[in-house]
């Protein structure tokens, strides 16, 4: 999940770009004045007596955007029930992070604006861009480590849920008590739907709708509602019973393949995944390619000749915006990491260094979606509205120099589970640190002629990929043996130091390979009620001496780590790093030029 939505954030940034691109050239043409008019353009519906009508632009940001912060609900629920939110160890760091990128900018802005007309503008430059940072990360290529994209993206996911309760206190009108009755109870209805199990879409979709419009009419901002309907639908883990009728209704197809058993098959595939996702995937493309980049189209049009130029150098909005999003962001965010580091509150994912995460924070000042929201909300003049438009741009750009200036001068990467040709050469150690020893997990013949070192992540889906090949080649070579080493990218999978643990304790009785087979065969069941079956059916007592087991697996990684491993699978044959491509045939032909070798 977390894979293909920076996929498709980062893909879509450059159509973002265009948008806004567009939106600025058009502001600017000898047609500017229709910029404004054809954005102020009534549409309206009706029924019977009853009329609705607001002009495009508020049927961009008001309706439109509900569903780009209904997407940001989907992701807030799933990354609470099943991904980087679970553990409070890793979420406790960006979360601080993100709450200090969030009250330092805000500072700087009043700095500068406290008691003036543009006052209610500090909550412009609180809110991070998260297309656009992923999109300059993207640029940034392998001196950004995904670690570091997986802490920013749970950074700008609080991020994202803070401005929202930001807009929803700060920035609400006068507030209709009928209306805001109307839209409780409609949120009633669809909580009580919920808990009935009751999964109609055509029913959501209409008390969905009306409780936008009760609060449209409330004075709350109705893309609240957006975030309150996505935390709200259902997400949960494949079970093994949903599995198990889906791969034999696919099983079915293939036996006997017909429309109606494709039908099934394509059912039972889909109910195995939860609606959170399904609708995650639908819904991605639309808001990243469609519904954002019209927000910028209709809000980031603004002229830039030489009076408002002149105007906004001299103005404390937009000096208080683009400080707040290039010095306040910054050094929110650095203090913020610094600070639950130093109370040891949790860690840093992977092995991230601070170069990278002040590369990071200095990116994190992109920001544009939400703060372009907020300038709606925050001022009605429009000679201000162009001064933090301006303010945002300014700022915008400096924090993706400054970030691009601190990833070239501190290149370091961290940890990464990633195919072996996903990252060019590394100027790392080339050669095992420690031998092989007693206290190693050894497959194969003492006196083989070949040795292969595996460090390797139980939950790493390229280590799960790579076993059967090694398997194959100790079939193929009886003259080679197999060490397999710890190495477990707790951030990344949070579940592989508990199988870790567990497999450790089966090899106190001998059986590690034995576990270490079971736990690649079920990579994607890897709970504690899960790696406690597992024990069971070896006859282990999982967690007995975990203490123990605990310092063995970091014995490993600090091997590792000596020896240069920043992600799995990483191999050594013969006591030399393998940068070979992991299939049989490149693996084999290693072992062979070693054995003529020796």
């Amino acid at each position: 999940m977390l894979r293909s939505f920076l996929r498709t954030e980062a893909g879509s940034t450059s159509v973002l770009l265009v948008a806004t691109v567009l939106a600025l050239l058009w502001a600017n043409s000898p047609w500017g004045d229709t910029y404004e008019a054809f954005w102020h353009t009534p549409v309206g519906l009706s029924f019977g007596d009853a009329q609705l009508s607001l002009d495009l632009r508020h049927w961009v940001n008001d309706g439109l955007m509900t569903l780009f912060f209904f997407l940001i609900g989907l992701e807030v629920s799933y990354e609470v029930r099943l991904g980087q939110l679970r553990d409070r160890r890793l979420i406790a760091v960006p979360a601080v992070a993100a709450f200090g990128g969030m009250l330092v900018p805000a500072a700087v802005y009043l700095l500068f604006n406290a008691g003036g007309p543009g006052a209610g503008g500090w909550g412009v430059p609180i809110a991070t861009d998260t297309a656009f940072v992923l999109g300059v990360l993207a640029v940034v290529g392998a001196r950004c480590p995904e670690p570091l994209r997986a802490f920013l993206l749970t950074l700008a996911i609080v991020d994202d849920v803070l401005a929202i309760m930001i807009i929803a206190i700060f920035y609400t009108a006068e507030l209709s008590v009928p209306a805001l009755i109307i839209a409780a109870l409609v949120l009633a209805a669809i909580v009580t739907l919920r808990w009935l199990k009751i999964w109609r879409a055509p029913a959501y979709i209409v008390l969905g709708f009306a409780l936008w419009l009760a609060t449209l009419e409330s004075g709350v901002h109705p893309t609240l509602v957006g975030i309150a309907l996505g935390m709200l639908v259902f997400v949960y883990a494949p079970t093994d019973h949903k599995l198990l009728l889906a791969g034999e209704a696919v099983q079915g197809f293939t036996v006997a393949p017909s429309a109606a058993a494709a039908r099934e098959a394509a059912r039972r595939v889909q109910r195995a995944v939860s609606v959170n996702e399904r609708l995650q995937l639908r819904l991605h493309p639309w808001s990243s390619y469609v519904i954002v980049p019209v927000f910028a189209l209709a809000n980031a049009g603004v002229r830039l000749d030489g009076e408002t130029l002149s105007a906004a150098v001299t103005s404390p909005i937009a000096i208080g915006v683009a400080l707040g999003l290039l010095v306040g962001k910054f050094a929110g965010i650095a203090l913020g990491t610094w600070l639950p580091l130093r109370l040891k509150w949790g860690i840093l994912p992977g092995n991230l260094v601070w170069g990278q995460v002040l590369g990071g924070a200095a990116v994190s000042g992109i920001g544009f979606t939400v703060a372009l929201f907020i300038v709606d909300l925050a001022f009605d003049d429009p000679a201000l509205h162009d001064q933090a438009k301006i303010g945002i741009l300014a700022g915008s750009l400096l924090s993706a120099a400054l970030g691009w200036v601190i990833f070239r001068l501190a290149w370091n990467r961290g940890g990464v589970c990633a195919p072996p040709d996903a990252e060019p050469s590394q100027d790392l150690p080339k050669t095992l640190a420690v031998p092989v020893g007693r206290g190693d997990h050894v497959r194969g013949p003492a006196s083989a002629k070949v040795t292969i070192v595996e460090y390797a992540d139980f939950e790493c889906p390229y280590c799960g990929r790579l076993q059967p090949i090694l398997e194959e080649v100790l079939r193929q070579n009886p003259d080679v043996r197999m060490v397999f080493r710890h190495f477990p990218l707790r951030t990344l999978h949070p579940r592989a130091a508990p199988a870790a643990i567990v497999a450790e304790a089966a090899a106190d009785q001998g059986r590690f390979w034995e576990m270490h087979d079971i736990l690649y065969s079920n990579q994607r069941f890897l709970t504690d009620a899960d790696l406690e079956r597992y024990a069971a059916q070896l006859g282990v007592e999982p967690w007995a001496d975990v203490p123990r087991h605990v310092a063995r697996i970091a014995v490993d990684e600090e091997s590792g780590q000596a020896s240069g491993v920043r992600g799995t699978p990483t191999l050594f044959i013969n006591g030399v790093r393998y940068e070979g491509s992991h299939d049989l045939d490149s693996i084999t032909r290693a072992v062979e030029d070693l054995r003529r070798a020796t």
